[in-house]
């Protein structure tokens, strides 16, 4: 089965409930229990020491901007040198950057959690911000990492997103990261780990989507440079990102959360480019693409008039493309109606 396939079986199972992919069996149990118990010695079980970036970003004027950070160590900032170096915080700065106005940033996560935390976390970050405009979601190693069911990982997700969609929150998931790029974990747990988070990540991807939200793939963003840019990307556990790969990874993510907050950018109502390898295609194909390339974003889409056809709801991948230092990036003009796919958009042909 593809991973299409398997995205789609796991977001079905999750909305119907059903047990999780038998995945396990490719390989002695006995083997991948071993294994598990030497990856946790190198990387270490614990949750790791969170950072708190709560807190206002940026000097500017006007109203603050309201966004809420909510999953599992990737969120808390576990690895970075200070509250100001997490994916919020650095996220935070770039959009007070770019509009010149402030920050709020509240961060509800937790390190250690898996996706079955999520609803509380949402519960506890609307009441921390009960009038969050834009919510970042970091999760899924843990899933992965502790064998997590997928349906279940995935339907605790989608609660998530549906819940903040319902409080008239924009909601962008930073889907499971390549977990096979992380080399302290032996062959063959490694192979099969990678195999594990990319199949959720897609799954990811179907049930956000499918909720309302859009995701950002982080894929193996920092496994291509693991070597050569070891002790810069990774913190000391070589497990968790540095401040210099937190950076990165917000710098993946900041676009969406500047289209989710409804500000105009590069990628404001223009249609996808194919050239980019960008597209309109059914969801379950689209998750499948985002994995394969890290930076992705997948979101609903419409094609003449219609949100599905006969392959299921339709979505649009972007490359969503970077501000560059000292863009202005700014609200739209008030009688402008801004669209994520463009009135240009079109399916690909095999769809």
């Amino acid at each position: 089965m593809s991973r299409a396939g398997r995205a789609r079986d796991i977001a079905a199972r999750a909305a119907y409930g059903g047990g999780g992919l038998a995945a396990a069996g490719l390989a002695g149990v006995a083997v991948i229990k071993a294994e598990v118990q030497i990856a946790r010695r190198l990387i270490g079980d614990g949750p790791g020491a969170s950072q708190d970036d709560n807190g206002t970003y940026g000097a500017g004027v006007g109203e603050p901007f309201r966004l809420l950070v909510l999953g599992d160590s990737t969120a808390s900032g576990v690895g970075a040198d200070s509250p100001r170096d997490t994916i919020g915080a650095t996220v935070a700065t770039g959009i007070a950057a770019l509009t010149g106005r402030p920050v709020h940033l509240r961060n509800a996560s937790r390190s250690g959690s898996t996706s079955v935390s999520l609803p509380a976390q949402v519960e506890r970050g609307l009441e921390l911000l009960p009038d969050a405009q834009a919510a970042l979601v970091m999760i899924g190693t843990n899933d992965v990492k502790d064998r997590l069911d997928e349906a279940e990982s995935v339907r605790c997700l989608a609660e998530a997103v549906t819940t903040l969609r319902a409080a008239g929150v924009e909601v962008v998931v930073g889907t499971c990261p390549d977990l096979g790029t992380i080399r302290p974990v032996p062959q063959p747990l490694r192979w099969l780990a990678q195999r594990w988070s990319r199949d959720l990540a897609a799954a990811q991807t179907v049930a956000v989507v499918e909720a309302g939200g859009r995701t950002v793939s982080l894929g193996d963003l920092l496994g291509p440079d693991f070597h050569t840019l070891h002790e810069e990307l990774f913190s000391s556990d070589r497990f968790h990102p540095s401040s210099a790969g937190y950076a990165r990874a917000a710098a993946v993510v900041l676009p969406s959360i500047l289209d989710a907050l409804g500000l105009v950018t590069a990628d404001s109502g223009r249609a996808p480019d194919y050239r980019r390898g960008e597209s309109v295609q059914p969801l379950a194909a689209a998750a499948q693409d985002a994995v394969d390339e890290p930076g992705s974003e997948v979101s609903q889409a419409e094609v003449d008039g219609h949100t599905r056809s006969a392959r299921g709801r339709w979505a649009q991948l972007l490359r969503r493309q970077r501000p560059a230092p000292g863009a202005v990036v700014g609200e739209p003009p008030a009688a402008t109606e801004t669209s994520q796919t463009g009135p240009a958009a079109q399916p690909e042909a095999q769809a």
